[in-house]
């Protein structure tokens, strides 16, 4: 009887019995005998009560097994939306600690997203998101989830949960020597490192960006060193005495625990904490290769490398030479363990404790002085007197001016003193210990020196000095008197440092010697044709101009640039077309190069005629080869208080979604008696629903449309009552 009953209830559950992992489906027909004694033997009493209680187990444990995710349905919104969300939650709430950031975590449209950038860095070419396969969204939908279920593993070698669709390789065919090179070799960052990588700086970087100090500028968008330039231009004037600090050994690489407890501090998410924290203490294996272990290959003749239509190209010629002209506090990119792309917001994290200690100096150490003394206003104060005029200082007296400025660019800072040089000796000590305290950074006085400003301080690779001016003063007494008074003035100059110029053309290869500097011939374009090699250094030439745009000896130091490449290229040429000097080469090609150089005469048509017919490439003159063709520097005012567009847009959209701000200008509105466009188009759509009035009949001025309504208004009251109430009512709103 007892088995009975099991059997009667194993019926009775079949309309509502569904088991998802085997996918075996009950219908409301009776089970027929194929499949019921698979599950349970009825006709065996002994086995039969084990089985019955085994299959409901397992039927239960496989309804709790989770469905797996469908990437089509967790593509809700546009991952770009989702990261401007973050951005307008964390400026509208900077303050705010961060306790879990696991909503966007889970989020697949950042995912998708970061898949998407590490495509286009590894392919050259942006890949839309219907291009994606469907197992790619299976494949990072599984690295999702291994990121969430604290399964992913930094640096893995052999087993990817995603590979980059360039990646063609069989790992099962690959031979026990390929697999241990693989496993011993240096190797760069695998592709589901860094969209993991890119998915933690999208979800950190908004966090952080509303934190940061004003004074840093490296790494960060929208801030260039443009931007310091110019920041030193508008605030640094006036200073005597400058430190110039180098903590770059910081950026060399930081023990976990210190960059870990920098980001306690504002983030207390155990999941993101934990992956960064891996990324930063998994060791990143490095081949070692003895100079005596080096065989020696004969060098056979290789055929030209042709890239594939996905294959990323490299930089052009005039791209990689500038880029090699990069100052030296903007070259070195910290890279710290397995975070690659979070390094750079990592050492931000880390200095921004410098930065918000140095803001706080700088209010202890300002001291104002009312007499004989014009300058500018601290942080948030009204401008006093024309900014494009000198700052003074006054130099008797006991009351002495007492101001002080700093800025970051990566490990480099650079701190403006307006006093005596006691007071720059005291912060240089405070801030050594400082730096000891809290990096276990042991400075010395040769790391943070005090440099006078008429030595001429390097920063960027422009030079910072100033001129003294004596200007007359203009001041009001008391009695309406004008007295005139002699003051002491100094104008700050950046200027581009010509020796720093040259010494990154002898690196190149494009200059020799110092004292007269010789042009070299850069025989990696040997091969390109005139028109090309023209257009590349046209570029590069293009690119300088814009780099020196702020520096006060623009055209002398374009002029000189211009002269090494026009120089290289002649130098080429001659060699090229076997012409023995660059005065053979600008007597054919002009001074500009702009006409085309052959090797011998009557072998090819007229140059003229092969340029109409489409056979060969018109070529371009070098540019700036007159001192006259080189732009002004760019002395435009740089104001007070400046942030970068995008910040401007955060904190305009935040301020204009507040209710208080439309409050604000409905009260203000009100009390000018104006009417707003909005209100006013209301009201014309609603009296001509009701009345049937035209536009044109309406009076222009605000307060007789008032009046009009008013009374429209009384009389419909009166003839239709409660509904039309209501209807003026609604037109007011």
């Amino acid at each position: 009887m007892p088995w009975l009953f099991v059997e009667d209830l194993i019926h009775s559950m079949q309309k509502h019995l569904v088991v998802f992992g085997s996918r075996i489906y009950f219908s409301s027909t009776k089970i027929t005998k194929p499949i019921l004694p698979k599950l349970i033997n009825l006709g065996d009493p002994v086995k039969n009560g084990g089985s019955c209680i085994r299959f409901l187990s397992t039927m239960s444990m496989q309804r709790r097994l989770p469905v797996l995710d469908d990437p089509s349905t967790l593509m809700k919104e546009d991952g770009v939306a989702v990261c401007s969300t973050m951005w307008i939650e964390n400026f509208r709430e900077p303050d705010r600690t961060v306790t879990s950031v696991q909503e966007y975590l889970r989020r697949f449209e950042l995912w998708v997203l970061a898949y998407q950038k590490v495509c286009a860095d590894e392919m050259g070419t942006f890949m839309p998101r219907s291009a994606i396969q469907k197992s790619a969204y299976d494949d990072l939908l599984a690295l999702r989830n291994a990121v969430l279920d604290s399964r992913f593993k930094w640096a893995a070698r052999l087993d990817f949960f995603i590979r980059s669709p360039k990646d063609k390789t069989d790992l099962g065919s690959l031979s026990k020597r390929k697999i241990k090179a693989i496993l011993t070799t240096t190797q760069p960052a695998t592709f589901q490192d860094r969209i993991v990588q890119e998915v933690l700086y999208m979800i950190l970087e908004p966090i952080y960006e509303a934190r940061f100090s004003q004074k840093s500028y490296a790494f960060r968008p929208g801030r260039t060193p443009h931007t310091v330039l110019r920041v030193i231009r508008r605030n640094f004037a006036g200073y005597l005495w400058y430190i110039k600090g180098d903590l770059s050994t910081i950026l060399d690489g930081m023990k976990a625990s210190m960059v870990i407890d920098a980001l306690l501090r504002d983030v207390r998410d155990k999941k993101v904490i934990d992956l960064i924290k891996a990324a930063l203490v998994t060791p990143v294996i490095t081949s070692r290769v003895d100079a005596g272990e080096k065989k020696k290959t004969k060098r056979k003749n290789q055929k030209k490398k042709e890239l594939a239509d996905d294959e990323p190209k490299p930089d052009p010629y005039w791209l990689q030479t500038f880029f090699r002209f990069a100052p030296e506090e903007a070259e070195k990119l910290p890279s710290w363990g397995h975070c690659g792309v979070l390094s750079p917001l990592l050492a931000n994290i880390c200095f921004d404790e410098l930065d918000h200690w140095m803001e706080g100096k700088l209010k202890d150490f300002y001291r104002p002085v009312t007499s004989k003394a014009i300058w500018n206003s601290p942080e948030g104060g009204e401008e006093q007197g024309n900014t494009s005029w000198p700052e003074f200082v006054p130099t008797n007296g006991k009351d002495k001016t007492r101001k002080m400025d700093y800025v970051r660019y990566g490990g480099h800072i650079l701190i403006g003193v307006r006093g005596p040089r006691a007071d720059a000796a005291t912060l240089r000590k405070q801030l050594i210990e400082f730096c000891d305290q809290k990096y276990l950074l042991k400075l010395d006085h040769e790391s943070l020196s005090i440099e006078h400003i008429t030595k001429g301080i390097m920063f960027l690779d422009h030079v910072l000095s100033r001129r003294v001016v004596y200007p007359t003063l203009r001041v009001t007494a008391a009695g309406g008197k004008i007295i005139s008074e002699k003051g002491v003035g100094t104008l700050l100059s950046v200027t581009a440092s010509m020796k720093q110029c040259m010494k990154t053309f002898r690196k190149l290869d494009f200059l020799k010697g110092d004292r007269d500097p010789d042009p070299q011939p850069c025989f990696r374009m040997f091969h390109a044709t005139q028109a090309h090699t023209n257009a590349q250094m046209n570029k590069f030439l293009s690119t300088m101009v814009e780099w020196y745009r702020y520096a006060d000896n623009r055209k002398k130091i374009v002029n000189f640039c211009s002269y090494i490449i026009r120089g290289s290229l002649a130098k080429l040429y001659a060699a090229k077309y076997k012409l023995r000097s660059r005065a053979k080469v600008y007597k054919i090609a002009s001074r500009t190069l702009s006409r085309p150089l052959k090797e011998k005469k009557g072998v090819s048509p007229e140059y003229h005629n092969l340029l109409r017919m489409g056979l060969v490439d018109s070529v371009d003159g070098l540019q700036y080869t007159r001192m006259s063709l080189v732009p002004d520097t760019d002395h435009k005012p740089f104001p007070r208080g400046w942030r970068p567009d995008h910040e401007k847009v955060l904190m305009e959209y935040i301020r204009l979604e507040d209710p208080k701000t439309l409050e604000e200008q409905r009260n203000c509105l009100k009390e000018h008696g104006l009417i707003s466009p909005q209100d006013q188009i209301s009201m014309l759509v609603w009296n001509l629903k009701r009345n049937a009035i035209s536009v044109d009949q309406l009076p222009l001025d605000a307060k007789e449309l008032a009046l009009s309504l008013v009374e429209e208004d009384s009389d419909s009251k009166n003839s239709n009552g409660k509904n039309n109430e209501e209807g003026y009512e609604a037109a007011q709103l």
